[in-house]
């Protein structure tokens, strides 16, 4: 996929969020960043210590417990919910009415971010890419957008 000039690129992860926008043209990409955030989430046994709670039956003996709470990942959800909104400020702020928006992100992080799309995201949206590549270099995302056939 060719990518025209003032497309804005988010890159993101459960931790990390890379904002780019093409400064290049449609032959050669070169993206500029314009924003780069990264978050601190230790394992869920770092941040919380306490036991799952149970239940217990009015009638009967029967008990049942609660699930362990995933801080770690609620931390991530949290994050690309964060992510969506920098992205939906972004778009709302360009300069050029007519850009446009490729979103490539790990599976997980892609799905929480589309759940908090806004209105001029998805309206300006062409591709959603689900890989993690939010650590590798530009270059990469560059040959990542090449790669991938705009559906």
């Amino acid at each position: 996929m060719k990518i025209a000039h003032g497309t804005l690129v988010v890159v993101a992860d459960g931790t990390r969020l890379l904002l780019f926008r093409n400064e290049g043209d449609r032959k050669y990409a070169v993206l500029e960043t314009l924003t780069h955030q990264q978050q601190d989430n230790p394992a869920t046994h770092e941040q919380g210590t306490d036991t799952p709670g149970r239940t217990h039956s009015r009638i009967g003996a029967s008990s049942s417990s609660y699930d362990e709470t995933d801080w770690h990942q609620q931390a991530e959800d949290s994050f690309a919910q964060h992510a969506a909104a920098t992205l939906e400020k972004m778009a709302i702020t360009a300069p050029d009415a007519g850009i446009i928006v490729i979103v490539i992100a790990a599976p997980r992080t892609l799905g929480e971010l589309r759940k908090h799309y806004g209105r001029e995201t998805a309206e300006r949206l062409i591709a959603e890419i689900d890989k993690d590549i939010a650590g590798h270099t530009t270059d990469d995302v560059i040959e990542t957008i090449a790669a991938h056939e705009a559906a």
